[in-house]
Parts: C-alpha cells; structure tokens; sequence
C-alpha cells in the first residue's frame, strides 16, 4: 500500500480549470516515474461546466459558463464556488487495486462515509454514477458527482461535493445526463458545513477506505 505517502494540498480560492489538468497531468506523470508522490487535492473552481468524454451535445442547454473539454469519464457536470472538489492522483497499480469499478466504489463510499459524519444519508443507484441523497421533497437528489480517468493504473480527476453551490447553476445542463432527478447541496439540506470542516473529514475517511 502506497497511501502512507499520500500529500495533501488544499488550494485557496478559485482554481482556474485548465491549471487545474495541467497541473495533474503533470503529477499523474511523476506518479507514473516515481518521481512525486500520490496526491489528493481539494480545490474549488470558478463557475463552469466541463464535458467528459460521453458528454452528449443535446445536454448542453444554455452557455452560462465557459465549458470545458475534460477527458474524463462522464457528461456534463457543473464546477463553482461553494462546491468541494477532491483530484484523487493514486497508483492504483502499486495499492494492488487493478480495478477500476472497485476504485469508482471506494470513491462512493468516502464520500458517504464522508456525509454522515454530517448526518446525511446518502447512497449510490444502479445505473446513476454518483451519490444521492434524498431532498426535502423526499425527491432523490445528486449531492456529489464523480468523473475519473486512469492512465496506466495511476487515476486523476475525481469527485465533487456541493456544499453550498448555487444550484441554479445547473441549469445551463442536464448533470451527467440524467434529467428527471434534481441536485441538491448540504446548505440545502439545512447542514451547515464549512469548507474546512468537511475537509478535515474528507481527510479522515480517506485514510480509513484507501
């Protein structure tokens, strides 16, 4: 298990996208040399919507932000302030975790174990990638979204966690394709949650899963 060596770097502020992919490119690089080591970076991004590689065009409603090409798994999904994203760079190879699918469970999983230390319930669905919740409605709601890539075992990009976004946002797309279920946040919910707070925990449940 390589995670003893995992670093941890939060960025202030709002992270440009592309800085963002070009920065782990270059760290997936050094992963992949042995040069650097895992990293797991929480930032938050300016207002956006990126494109993963099964984005279809017909989800992209109405422009409202700059969009993003992502080469990542997945459709569209939006990025901005007040949402909590985790880049997760791991040699999946050397943690002797060659599978992807039990990777993109583990990911789940941290972000649920993450929730209830908030007291929310959240949980995955066959078919719909990411984790849910249900709202007030009692409607099942997306709380957090995920989209990776895997370059020769050592994976990047990650997971996203609406903490306090402005949700009407979304509506320049239909999030990861699925247009009959809403979106949700913490602050919705009624958790008030800090950025520090749910970072302290995403930490502490990581370290637990992975």
């Amino acid at each position: 298990m390589a995670h003893k060596n995992t670093e941890w770097k939060i960025s202030e502020g709002l992270t440009p996208y592309e800085m963002a992919v070009s920065e782990m490119e270059e760290r997936v690089a050094g992963i992949m040399s042995g040069s650097t080591p895992e990293l797991v970076w929480l930032v938050e991004h300016p207002a956006l919507y990126t494109a993963g590689t099964s984005a279809n065009d017909d989800d992209l409603i109405n422009t409202l932000f700059p969009v993003h090409e992502s080469g990542r798994g997945g459709q569209y999904t939006y990025h901005g302030p007040g949402q909590r994203i985790a880049y997760v760079m791991l040699d999946l190879k050397k943690r002797g975790m060659m599978d992807v699918r039990r990777y993109v469970a583990s990911l789940e999983q941290w972000i649920i174990a993450s929730l209830a230390e908030f007291g929310v319930k959240s949980f995955t669905r066959e078919g719909r990638v990411g984790v849910w919740t249900l709202d007030a409605s009692v409607e099942e709601a997306k709380i957090a979204a995920l989209g990776i890539r895997v370059r020769k075992w050592v994976t990047y990009h990650g997971i996203a966690i609406n903490v306090n976004p402005n949700l009407s946002h979304y509506a320049g797309i239909v999030p990861c394709g699925i247009a009959e279920y809403g979106v949700t946040s913490l602050e919705k919910l009624g958790v008030k949650v800090s950025m520090q707070e749910l970072d302290a925990v995403l930490k502490k449940e990581f370290v637990k899963i992975f």
